[in-house]
């Protein structure tokens, strides 16, 4: 059974493609679903719209992690620790600052 929020977020998505909230909830809903291959397609393109989205960053990580993409995981981390230390987001930063010390080295 696919999340019920994914179909809204496309439909906002289709009207606004610019719209960085629909695109992180995007990604947090396949990430709910366990489907990170989608989720991380949805939070780079989140990203890309709003470069300063500390979260998205934090929930990319996160996704390439569970996707075994380790070099890309770590890229994102780093820009992720820079994007969220500008912006003050302190709980951001810790997060990705732990799951970029627990990637194989």
């Amino acid at each position: 059974m696919p999340n019920p929020r994914i179909e809204p977020l496309k439909k906002v998505l289709a009207i606004d493609p610019n719209d960085d909230v629909a695109w992180f909830g995007l990604g947090k809903a396949y990430m709910d679903d366990g489907n990170f291959e989608e989720a991380a397609k949805a939070l780079q393109q989140c990203i890309t719209v709003k470069p300063t989205y500390s979260a998205a960053y934090f929930a990319l990580a996160q996704s390439f992690h569970k996707l075994n993409r380790i070099d890309e995981c770590r890229t994102i981390c780093a820009t992720g620790i820079e994007v969220s230390t500008k912006n003050g987001d302190a709980m951001v930063t810790k997060n990705l600052e732990l799951l970029k010390g627990s990637l194989p080295s």
